[in-house]
């Protein structure tokens, strides 16, 4: 362990600086989003026994390499520093060939993945579709109790997997007193406000109200659906969510590293944004997917539950949503994106930066993980998926 000095001389502050009420902002985000057990209460969930992972992969052909972008000639080291990339793993054709690391980083290294843990909790959704254990048609108090008097009382699984909940509920990242404000804190995310009632996160949604329209409507993003989902995983498979995952998709892949998920106070996991993981364990779920739901030789998930998953889904949906200006084809299915572009690329996304990205036709895998300073922007959006359609072009 680093004493005082030698931290502030690697990270440019002490580790005392960093507090719940600073953690996603920079500089101190840098080290908060590898380091989030050290300061959020977190549950493990077990990498497969006995794996060594593989020596680095130097990137540095592919970081030479240049493409173009709004009139401009960039490298690809360029593109990673002008997006604040901690880390990017490229895979083609289930192999991996490059791994950049920022300084302090290494193979090691766990990094929060944000709303990319949703798209990875959907697939133990999907398992348990696949055992027979959870039907999507089905409303969501019938896996979840608490819930029948709240938002979800009406609202099928389906809709909370493909955001099409109508939620009084706006994502506002920057409102320090809002709804939003007031669920990152039950998530132990955010330092408690004076005299708040401590509230768990199943407390707060079961509280969530119902918006004007029906379920099933245009695609409204909201994180609580994500953790709904983990809360409708637990009810339908009796095992706590950390542990299922672990047997059923992180050993069955391979995963090199344990990965660990945030939890409350009554240690419900934050399924909607909490997963801590390596990069390239998460680029092995990636490859997972584009093979069809195969690893090392057997089904995680179904082929139809991944074709589903990277097919489906409402145009309509998305189009009538704020989300089609950055994304004007795009569709969301079982908390996946789908470009809607020739390349039939689908992917994982959180905010400040963090990726899962999968282009079929290419062969390619990338998983990109940062540190970007603005939770959300929808430019830096358009950058990142500009870098990856080049990489494809490159190998």
């Amino acid at each position: 362990m680093m004493n005082a000095s030698a931290f502030k001389a690697a990270h440019g502050f002490r580790r005392d600086e960093v507090r719940l009420g600073n953690w996603r902002a920079a500089p101190w985000n840098v080290w908060a989003f590898r380091h989030v057990c050290e300061f959020i209460p977190t549950a493990r969930i077990a990498a497969t026994p006995g794996l060594v992972e593989e020596p680095v992969v130097s990137p540095e052909d592919l970081l030479r390499q240049e493409f173009s972008l709004n009139d401009r000639r960039i490298t690809v080291a360029e593109a990673l520093r002008e997006t604040s990339a901690d880390a990017m793993v490229v895979m083609k054709s289930g192999r991996i060939i490059a791994d950049f690391h920022a300084t302090n980083f290494t193979l090691q290294s766990r990094h929060i993945l944000f709303s990319t843990s949703k798209s990875v909790t959907s697939i133990v959704a999907g398992i348990l579709q696949d055992d027979g254990l959870l039907d999507f048609d089905e409303l969501v108090p019938s896996y979840v109790p608490e819930l029948k008097s709240s938002a979800y009382g009406d609202a099928r699984v389906r809709d909370v997997l493909d955001m099409r909940v109508s939620l009084d509920f706006e994502e506002v990242y920057h409102d320090p007193h809002g709804p939003y404000a007031r669920y990152r804190r039950a998530g132990l995310l955010d330092p408690s406000e004076p005299g708040d009632a401590p509230e768990t996160v199943v407390e707060f949604i079961a509280r969530l109200k119902k918006g004007k329209g029906d379920h099933g409507g245009p695609y409204h993003y909201a994180s609580p659906n994500s953790d709904v989902l983990g809360l409708v995983v637990q009810g339908a498979s009796g095992r706590r969510f950390p542990d299922l995952a672990s047997e059923r998709l992180f050993q069955p892949l391979g995963a090199r590293q344990d990965a660990y998920v945030t939890v409350d106070r009554a240690g419900t996991p934050r399924t909607g944004g909490g997963i801590n993981m390596t990069p390239r364990d998460l680029a092995r779920i990636g490859e997972m997917m584009r093979q069809g739901g195969m690893a090392n030789g057997r089904s995680i998930v179904s082929q139809e539950w991944v074709h589903d998953t990277i097919t489906g889904g409402s145009s309509k949906a998305w189009a009538a949503s704020t989300s089609a200006a950055w994304l004007p084809q795009g569709r969301y299915h079982n908390k996946w994106y789908q470009t809607g572009t020739g390349n039939d690329a689908f992917f994982a996304v959180g905010i400040h930066g963090q990726w899962l990205y999968v282009d079929p036709r290419a062969e390619m895998v990338i998983a990109k993980f940062s540190s970007q300073t603005d939770a959300v922007v929808d430019d830096a959006k358009d950058f990142n998926l500009a870098l990856f359609d080049a990489l494809a072009n490159m190998i």
